[in-house]
């Protein structure tokens, strides 16, 4: 008597069977639907925030969801997209520069411009549909990325990491982190795979969309010390020469350049030599007052604003510190030296002229390469929990950080 496939006592076919016609699914399809469940869940989440949200400084009451995903951030790119940038700073009775549209990069709101222009459609859908547009293929970047240093299941649970990570709401409302992100890992990915002239536009995109070129910049230099200290780190064979040295180092400096040319432009157009710090200096003068803009003195006195002294002081040591630890542990190595030293110069750049405050967490979202050491793990009850952890975390920064609660002092 003939039999059937061999079935598992529950009737379905064995996991190794399962696996096979996995694997048969192409990647990108694979990392599609993933994104698609993931977009359609924190979705259901702004909707679920919107029908509670009372009129505000943004929407009325109860907005659609388009109206709710364009609130925050997305109401100064509105302003770009229709009006560009003043040439006139604002200011308060003291003298004091106040918030405007200068804080924010150009790329993304006039990429937005352009497309309203040719289809007609609304601010908000056009800005919303490039978010998520972007987000998807950073998506896709993402995992071709980690495929370039993990084996397949846990490339793919990287990515799904990606997919639902606590801040990805910012991957379908109208902000510029999601084009960032993708113009970001298309960057690391052609640094792992030695493009250097192939890089040269990306970061010159990159640079104006959100203000990452001076932190890459320090990245290809950090890049090059490994790689002169000991070339097996980065996976060469024999240290740089001048040849082979002259493609990182004209990406870095035009990456430095980059990071410096937006706060240039502002002082062109508005002929004020600080007018691009003076503009973010603004955004932290409710929390500390008017102070000059020392490098790394932010961070200690934002923990000493949050927590007090020394305990803030103690935190951000142990913060740190663990940080570090995180990422030069043993394991870590699996995901290669260079996604591990964009984690160092991104955080370094951040430590240096950024305040912590709400929007710290979005903040953070361009050192999501290393969820690839978060991923490592292969225990089921362990991605079943970090999975849940992320989805659980999108619920509080989007009560915590979107939803307009009157008075809110925690925008995203």
């Amino acid at each position: 008597m003939t039999t059937g496939p061999a079935r598992t006592v529950a009737g379905h076919l064995p996991a190794g069977r399962w696996r096979a016609r996995y694997r048969l699914v192409p990647w990108w399809l694979r990392v599609t639907v993933v994104y698609v469940a993931a977009r359609l869940v924190t979705g259901a989440m702004l909707l679920a925030f919107a029908r509670v949200q009372t009129a505000n400084s943004f929407t009325a009451a109860h907005p659609s969801y388009l109206s709710f995903a364009a609130i925050w951030d997305g109401a100064w790119y509105r302003v770009i997209a229709s009006s560009g940038y003043p040439s006139v700073l604002p200011v308060d009775a003291a003298g004091h520069v106040t918030e405007n549209a200068w804080a924010f990069m150009p790329a993304y709101p006039f990429l937005v411009r352009g497309l309203m222009v040719l289809t007609g459609a609304s601010f908000e859908a056009v800005a919303v549909t490039v978010s998520l547009v972007a987000g998807w293929g950073a998506a896709l970047v993402f995992r071709r990325l980690m495929g370039r240093f993990l084996d397949d299941g846990r490339a793919t649970f990287a990515t799904v990491l990606f997919c639902v990570a606590p801040v990805s709401a910012v991957f379908q409302v109208a902000y510029a982190e999601a084009m960032g992100l993708f113009l970001l890992l298309v960057a690391l990915l052609l640094l792992v795979d030695r493009r250097w002239w192939t890089m040269l536009p990306v970061v010159l995109l990159l640079g104006m969309t959100r203000p990452t070129g001076l932190a890459f910049a320090l990245l290809v230099v950090l890049f090059l010390a490994a790689w002169t200290i000991r070339p097996t780190w980065v996976r060469e064979s024999e240290r740089p020469t001048l040849r082979s040295a002259l493609p990182p180092l004209v990406v870095g400096a035009v990456s430095g350049l980059v990071g410096l040319a937006w706060p240039a432009i502002a002082w062109a157009v508005t002929g004020v030599p600080k007018a691009y710090t003076d503009t973010e200096l603004a955004w932290r003068s409710s929390y500390i007052g008017w102070k000059e803009l020392v490098p790394f003195a932010p961070w200690i006195q934002g923990a000493g604003w949050w927590f007090g002294e020394p305990a803030g002081g103690i935190l951000l040591a142990v913060a740190v510190l663990a940080f570090t630890v995180f990422v030069f542990h043993p394991a870590a190595r699996r995901i290669g030296l260079e996604l591990r030293l964009w984690g160092v110069a991104y955080v370094v750049y951040l430590l240096a002229v950024f305040f912590p405050q709400s929007s710290t967490w979005r903040i953070l979202l361009p050192i999501a390469p290393l969820l690839g050491i978060v991923a490592l793990p292969r225990s089921r009850v362990y991605r079943v929990l970090v999975v849940a952890v992320c989805l659980g975390l999108q619920f509080v920064w989007l009560y915590t950080c979107w939803w307009v609660d009157g008075y809110d002092w925690t925008p995203p």
